[in-house]
């Protein structure tokens, strides 16, 4: 019996066919699934979505060791070597019979031998790791944390484990166990003086010398039924996301993590409704994003809501939706309205995913059909009626916008006034105390650098943020729509603004509706003219002064530079390099100023203002900003720096309450006071 007889042949290639086939056909049900939905409307990039996301890994590099992002990396640059190591032996054995010539020899097949012998190596130690990963979290939160009960006792702990997981580790582990058998089987039946090149296969074959032929083909089978389970079982568990991921990443949306999808009125009269109520009404790529979910909690471990007790838990929202499209049960009851309004929309979860899933996208989706519905009460309604009303988020008078610029002789639009820079001051910036000392800052600061500026004053009206994305879409776009009729009436180029909601909003999403906007942050236009020389950094003494980096700044806009070369770090936040590898560099010889929190830059802690929150009530010990004010404590400084007019509104009332004698001060003043 002989490795190359025609009934070896024809086992071997109806077996894997028949494999694959299983493969295919339990992916036909869940891609049924995903047509259901609406077909796309943007045109995706599919090499670079794969490049970037699967080859590349940027998501898993991106995340920190304790999730595992190091054992991920392993396993799966040591599972695509050893793929494409099997790949190159295949086109060579059957080129011949395309024209391809047998290249299998030489120098090549030598390197050949010892990259891939390496990379199986690489490939096992990640899925030993994983293991024992898995059987550690299992003994310390129990099988399922994803109970109450277990998040109860530990609740930053999101991972769940079941019998799939460890099936699909012993099934990995047995791929690249048999295969190193193989390999050593093949060195100790027929061995050559280039076994050498195979240092793990050769030296396993000394272990068993001069095998004989049985032995041999007993292995090669042996090995051959791991690859069959591998590819019949892969749809049943988490490693389907080899597939899913793949198909999310090509075919992922490339707009903003700021920004959201409009409705329009076209799509109203025909579906007659405003939202999402069932699961089919989400895209195509959302709903294949929902198949590509590992349970892998990241999403969950950094969720501001989830870590002060909230029903929220992005893991569930995902779960919960996937449910409903296989039930047809409604979406906002399958995930529960309480969960869908705990969330402050910070995009925490969508930075975390490893597999581009957008929660922030299913739950606003979700919204908009309970805000449509007449479900939203309370303080949250008011602010909708306030925002329609008066153009005020706070509900006050258009007229009251240029009541701090009393005094000032601040320039105003409607004044003709010759500018190059429209100073945006936002709802709060022109209502809230501590918003306002941050506007008068920062309008001092531009006209002693001689910038042109101007304001609209009255005639600035919300941006509509917040009406967005508690879901009022409509109100939003009647915001849009009057703003940028303003500012096309006096020629607006150019906007800078103190509020990162209002950042995001003119930035990202007011493009929907013809807008041609250059926005810049107040800290990323006052960087600027600290570089000109036009004005000069704060410098507070080492460790006196912490930052508090705000969501819509700093993770969903990528902007933790400009902040603190307002305090005079030369920093370089590298986002090319993993996260878990270095984060942050300072130059060699510079004293380290800030008292950094733990969490900071994209990995931030959101104060829990955004997504409508803000004029939500919260209960006692289920405040984001009472979490976030204790890290920012536990630096020990003696000041609280800030940039956004609504993490001051939150982290004051929670400083006030631990520690009285800490001062909360923007940017913006910080400066002013240097260059007083």
């Amino acid at each position: 019996m002989h490795m190359e007889a025609p009934g070896f042949r024809v086992a071997f290639y109806t077996l894997t066919a028949l494999s694959l086939a299983i493969m295919v056909w339990q992916f036909l049900a869940p891609a049924k699934r995903w047509m259901k939905g609406k077909p796309i409307n943007w045109r995706p990039d599919f090499v670079k979505g794969v490049l970037t996301f699967i080859l590349g890994q940027k998501k898993v590099q991106g995340s920190r060791p304790k999730s595992g992002a190091p054992m991920h990396l392993m396993i799966f640059y040591g599972f695509l070597a050893l793929l494409l190591a099997t790949t190159l032996l295949a086109v060579s054995t059957y080129g011949p019979l395309i024209g391809i010539p047998h290249f299998h020899k030489g120098l090549y097949y030598l390197v050949y031998e010892t990259v891939f012998d390496v990379f199986g190596v690489v490939f096992l130690s990640g899925v030993l790791w994983a293991l024992v990963r898995r059987i550690q979290y299992a003994r310390t939160y129990g099988p399922n944390p994803g109970t109450e009960a277990a998040k109860d006792a530990h609740p930053t702990n999101p991972l769940t484990t079941d019998w799939k997981d460890y099936f699909a580790l012993v099934v990995l582990l047995g791929l690249g166990v048999t295969g190193y058998a193989l390999e050593a089987a093949r060195i100790s039946n027929s061995p050559h003086e280039w076994d050498w090149a195979s240092p793990v296969g050769a030296a396993l074959a000394r272990l068993v010398p001069n095998l004989p032929d049985v032995a041999y083909i007993g292995i090669w089978w042996f090995h051959f039924v791991w690859v069959w389970v591998f590819f019949a079982t892969l749809p049943q568990m988490r490693l389907k996301h080899i597939v899913t991921a793949t198909l999310t990443a090509a075919g992922a949306p490339e707009r903003p993590m700021g920004e959201l999808a409009p409705i329009s009125m076209r799509e109203v009269e025909e579906t007659g409704q405003i939202g999402v109520s069932l699961a089919t009404e989400f895209s195509r790529w959302h709903l294949l994003s929902l198949d590509a979910c590992m349970s892998c909690g990241r999403c969950t471990e950094v969720c501001p809501a989830y870590n002060v007790g909230k029903i929220l838990n992005p893991k569930q929202v995902v779960a919960d939706v996937h449910r409903s499209l296989v039930t047809g049960d409604n979406v906002p009851a399958a995930v529960s309205e309480e969960a869908l309004w705990a969330c402050t929309t910070c995009n925490a979860c969508v930075e975390a995913c490893p597999v581009l899933i957008r929660h922030t996208d299913l739950i606003v989706d979700a919204r908009r059909n309970l805000v449509a519905e007449g479900k939203l009460s309370g303080t949250a309604a008011t602010m909708l009626r306030q925002v329609g009303s008066t153009g005020n988020a706070w509900g006050a008078p258009s007229n009251a916008r240029e009541d701090w610029m009393k005094g000032l002789d601040v320039p105003l639009c409607r004044d003709n006034e010759d500018f190059d820079v429209l100073f945006w001051v936002g709802c709060a910036g022109a209502t809230d105390p501590g918003a306002v000392r941050t506007t008068k800052a920062t309008a001092g600061l531009m006209r002693q650098a001689g910038v042109k500026f101007a304001c609209l004053g009255q005639e600035e009206t919300c941006t509509g943020d917040a009406a967005r994305r508690i879901g009022d879409e409509f109100t939003f776009q009647a915001m849009a729509e009057s703003n940028i009729e303003t500012f096309k009436r006096y020629g607006v180029k150019k906007v800078v603004t103190p509020c990162p909601h209002c950042f995001n909003t003119l930035k990202n999403e007011y493009r929907q509706f013809g807008a041609d906007l250059e926005v810049e942050h107040h800290t990323q236009f006052l960087a600027r003219l600290v570089e000109e020389g036009k004005i000069k950094a704060a410098r507070p003494n080492p460790g006196e002064t912490t930052y508090h980096d705000p969501c819509y700044l700093a993770r969903v806009n990528d902007e933790s530079d400009a902040p603190r070369r307002l305090l005079g770090e030369r920093t370089h936040w590298n986002t090319e390099r993993p996260a878990f590898v270095h984060e942050l560099e300072r130059d060699q010889d510079e004293d380290v100023v800030l008292a950094e929190p733990e969490h900071k830059g994209r990995k931030t802690l959101c104060c829990g203002a955004g997504g409508g929150r803000m004029w939500m009530e919260e209960e006692p010990g289920q405040r984001p900003s009472e979490r976030r004010v204790n890290e920012l404590l536990a630096t020990g400084a003696k000041e609280v720096a800030v940039s956004c007019p609504f993490c001051r509104i939150m982290l004051d009332a929670s400083l006030k309450q631990a520690d009285e004698s800490i001062r909360l001060v923007d940017l913006a003043e910080k400066l002013q006071e240097a260059n007083a």
